[in-house]
């Protein structure tokens, strides 16, 4: 009887090391999960949520696993909020670490399109990290932050530079600052540098004019021309006579710049004022970077083109001219074109 006891006692203690030893193979070294998934913890989760999310977005094989590693870990007490990867491969002790120590997948931040308004700006921003809008904004116009990398709330659409970036998801705002502080110094070699000096531009100024050529047209190929008239201009000493300053005084809400708005007091109307003006009036993209400073004059510098009106074909694209009686024609014939098709439409 007493044989048949330890027996029955061995296969019991058998049986529970097996599943023990099961139990911890599971857990720390077998594959735990079907499919990768993309999971987000925001401040405010919690483990058991958490759980919930990695459970049917990376089809959890033994739910049962996840649930004692998360215990075992602690992860209730050292959740860290961040963007993570479950891959397939993952054994649940891992993501349990994974949870705690933070141990992030960077996200994608793009920075393109019409950048010219704070506010919007902030927003794009806002809805690839985990920063609220508000927070990005006011960041933006930190004179103090902005110090740290050179900038002021007047020309920082020159420190952002277009692109696409890997960072944490749970990144500040000097974090994208500092992203962007690494781009600008890998734009500015020595090379651009010395086409800036020798077109009488320094970085900043460069950024400028960038900017405004930028708000004149997004086909890169005519950029050139674009930059090429306005330094004619400042060649001169020509007044810029951008529109787009103009519309950057009136915060970009005019559907029509009418001669009236072209009498607005601010430092960035280009009609009243000669030179560029004090700060970019949008975020400049590489290739309006590149176009100031390899700029096509449409001849020699200050005896090039002057004038650019849109092309009466409506491509998109315009035409340039030397003289202001060749502008003329040039502007009349796409005034022509406007109105013909304004006919046709009321038809």
């Amino acid at each position: 009887m007493k044989k048949i006891t330890y027996v029955f006692l061995l296969l019991v203690v058998l049986a529970i090391g097996a599943l023990l030893g099961y139990n911890w193979l599971r857990d720390n070294r077998l594959p735990n999960f079907r499919k990768q998934a993309e999971i987000y913890v925001y401040p405010e989760s919690t483990a058991e949520e958490v759980l919930d999310q990695i459970a049917e977005k990376a089809q959890v094989i033994s739910r049962a696993s996840l649930e004692r590693c998360f215990a075992a870990k602690q992860v209730a007490q050292y959740l860290t909020p961040g963007h993570y990867t479950i891959s397939p491969r993952d054994a649940s002790v891992y993501v349990a670490r994974m949870l705690n120590n933070g141990w992030q997948t960077p996200v994608r931040l793009s920075l393109a399109g019409n950048l010219r308004v704070k506010s919007n700006i902030a927003a794009k921003i806002a809805s690839q990290l985990q920063l609220d809008s508000a927070t990005a904004l006011k960041a933006l116009s930190d004179d103090k932050l902005l110090a740290n990398y050179g900038f002021t709330s007047r020309n920082v659409f020159s420190l952002l530079m277009p692109d696409t970036y890997d960072i944490y998801w749970t990144a500040t705002m000097a974090d994208v600052f500092d992203k962007q502080k690494a781009a600008w110094d890998a734009f500015w070699t020595p090379e651009r540098d010395a086409q800036a000096k020798a077109l009488r531009l320094t970085r900043q100024q460069a950024s400028v004019l960038a900017s405004i050529v930028k708000a004149e047209s997004n086909n890169e190929e005519e950029m050139p021309r674009i930059a090429g008239v306005y330094l004619n201009r400042l060649k001169i000493g020509m007044p810029l006579q951008a529109d787009p300053t103009i519309a950057f005084c009136y915060d970009y809400q005019l559907s029509r710049i009418l001669l009236k708005h072209l009498e607005v007091d601010s430092a960035y109307n280009t009609y009243t004022h000669t030179g560029l003006p004090p700060g970019p009036i949008c975020v400049p993209t590489r290739a309006a970077l590149e176009a100031v400073l390899k700029p096509d004059f449409g001849g020699t510098w200050g005896a090039g083109n002057l004038y650019f009106c849109a092309n009466a074909d409506f491509s998109g694209t315009h035409v340039f001219a030397k003289t202001l009686s060749e502008h003329n024609r040039n502007a009349a014939a796409f005034q022509a074109e406007l109105n013909r098709r304004a006919r046709e439409n009321r038809k």
